[in-house]
Order: structure tokens, then C-alpha cells, then sequence
């Protein structure tokens, strides 16, 4: 695809808040009910054939996959030739079989000792300490296996913000599925003085409150831009002005597959986020390329495992078009 017509496609594709959010929740329940009374291998049998159907009936998601999986191997050569439609495919799979694996993970059904855990040290020393932090994370692997922190540490709360009308639904069928869960979905729809007292006293109180940090609000807003891939993309400031605000640490959590499970990483970013009013454009910038070099690390390991199924290099161009709520 050349430059102009990748440019035309970002400008006619919808946001990503408006691409499938609202039959993720609905299906959750029939997902979690096959696996249930079938187990695993029927799910996955009953579920290969509803992928290809979506990737064949979505452009948009095929597309923006490819481009991906594109810039990846231009970047470290993972595959022997050129990712194509295989590789796209099996792109989408991985993310239906994560689907599943982050229901397992909120109901406690998931075996958590397929879980690594590397870099939790530093970060459970400064909840003993009663402090909380910022974790900035992405759109990777199986993030709710977080759950297994909250498992393994009574008390600890984890607080994650999104940008879109659904999280009170989701919070729903959360509270149904795993009502002693310590993970809670707070949609934030506007970041003002009672936004930010609110989230300071949970950081104060030892909660973590977590941020993605790879996709830009959904109404216009300020983003800054860092490298991924050997390509400038737009990243989000509300994690990096968040933790200015809380003063509080700021840490990336990333989670992928490894082996039969999952290896999830904890790096500090800052110890304390600073924004100088002469350069807060670039201090921001550089924050965000913290973030992105953690992430493109990662995802080296497992390319399979980022799930923005839109066209992410252009995303600040859709955001401009999209309605709703934002931080």
C-alpha cells in the first residue's frame, strides 16, 4: 500500500473506540460458557472459523495488521520472507485465544503458575510502603493476568482507566464473573480537579492505577510522538501528565506469551514524572519513548501479541473525526 493510499485509509477508518467494543462485552459470556462445558480444544475448533470470517469481512483490522507485522519484520527480520495473509491470520487467532485466557484470568481459572513474573521487587517494596504508582501498559498479550498480583498480595487494588462508554458494563459482568476481583475499570471521561483528587487518594492509599499507553484519546487531545518500529507514531500524554500530577513513580507492565503461559515485566520508568513548563513538550516525548522502546523490547520476543487492530501510525488523523469521551 503506498503512502497516499495508507493516508486515505487512516482518514475513511473509524476510531478505535467505535471498531467492535460493544460485541467484545456481549460475547464475553458465550465465549466463557463454550470453554466451560467443552473445554479449550472445542473452543478453539468452534472458534478458527468465526476468526476467518473477521478477517476476511474486517479490511480495516487486516490491513492495519499487516502493516504491522510489515514494519516489525523491517525492523529485526523475524520471519524468513515477508509476513502476508498466514502470518495476519495467525495474528488475529492469538488475540481470539487471549480473549479467552483474560476471562480464565478474571474468574481465577486460569493456571497461574504458567505465569513469570520478572521486575515485581521494586514495585511490591513501594507498596509495602503504602505507596501507590502509575503503570503504563499496552494492548498486549494477556494484561488481566495482573489478577495473579491481586492473588498473591491481599489488598492490593488495581484501578484501570479507559476512554470509552463501556466500562460500566464491563464492570458488570466482571463483578458477575469474579465479584472478589481487586481489578476495577473506571472510565474516565474528563481529567479535571476532581478527577485528579480522586485518583490521588487511591495512589495514596497504595493502589496502582494503570493507563494504556499506546492508544490516543478518542476526542482530540494533546499527543506527542516517539519511534516504534522505525516509524514516528502518536502516543497518548495522559499517563506521563497523570503521574506529574499524583507525583507519584511511574512504571511500564508489559505481558506476552512464553512457552505454554505468560511472562509479565514491571520496569520503573521515573521514580517521579516531571514536566518542565520550558520543555514539557519534550520531556514528554521522552517519556513516551521510554514506553515505546519497552514495548517494541517485548514484542520482539512475541510480535503476535499487540492487539491495535487499526491504523496506529495514523491514529492522531482518526481522532480528529471521532465522537465520545476522552482524558
Amino acid at each position: 500500500m503506498t503512502a497516499p493510499d495508507a493516508r486515505a485509509a487512516a482518514a475513511d477508518a473509524p476510531h478505535w473506540a467505535q471498531m467492535g467494543e460493544n460485541t467484545f462485552v456481549a460475547g464475553m459470556w458465550l465465549l466463557y460458557e463454550v470453554h466451560r462445558f467443552l473445554g479449550r480444544w472445542p473452543f478453539l475448533l468452534c472458534l478458527y472459523p468465526i476468526v476467518a470470517y473477521y478477517w476476511l469481512a474486517s479490511p480495516v483490522a487486516r490491513r492495519s495488521s499487516l502493516q504491522y507485522l510489515q514494519r516489525m519484520q523491517a525492523a529485526y527480520g523475524l520471519w524468513p520472507t515477508a509476513p502476508g495473509w498466514r502470518q495476519s491470520l495467525r495474528h488475529f487467532r492469538v488475540f481470539a485465544q487471549v480473549i479467552l485466557d483474560k476471562l480464565l484470568a478474571l474468574t481465577g481459572r486460569y493456571r497461574f503458575e504458567r505465569v513469570s513474573f520478572t521486575g515485581r521487587e521494586p514495585l511490591g517494596a513501594l507498596l509495602e510502603q503504602g505507596r501507590g504508582a502509575v503503570v503504563v501498559t499496552a494492548h498486549m498479550g494477556c494484561i488481566e493476568l495482573c489478577r495473579a498480583i491481586a492473588e498473591r498480595r491481599s489488598g492490593l487494588r488495581l484501578s484501570i482507566l479507559v476512554h470509552t462508554s463501556h466500562a460500566e458494563r464491563f464492570n458488570r459482568v466482571l463483578q458477575r464473573l469474579a465479584p472478589d476481583s481487586g481489578v476495577q475499570l473506571l472510565q474516565v471521561t474528563e481529567f479535571n480537579a476532581a478527577t485528579a483528587m480522586m485518583l490521588g487518594e487511591r495512589v495514596a492509599c497504595g493502589e496502582l492505577i494503570a493507563i494504556a499507553g499506546d492508544r490516543v484519546p478518542v476526542r482530540e487531545s494533546r499527543v506527542t510522538h516517539a519511534s516504534f518500529l522505525g516509524r514516528e507514531a502518536p502516543f497518548p500524554c495522559g499517563p506521563y501528565v497523570l503521574a506529574a500530577v499524583l507525583e507519584c513513580p511511574l512504571y511500564f507492565m508489559g505481558c506476552v506469551h512464553e512457552g505454554a503461559g505468560y511472562a509479565v515485566e514491571f520496569v520503573p520508568l521515573a521514580e517521579r514524572v516531571v514536566l518542565p513548563r520550558a520543555r514539557r513538550e519534550e520531556a514528554m516525548a521522552e517519556y513516551a519513548g521510554l514506553f515505546a522502546s519497552q514495548l517494541e523490547r517485548m514484542l520482539r520476543r512475541a510480535p503476535y501479541d499487540w492487539f491495535n487492530f487499526f491504523p496506529f501510525w495514523d491514529q492522531s488523523a482518526s481522532a480528529r473525526q471521532a465522537p465520545g469521551a476522552s482524558t
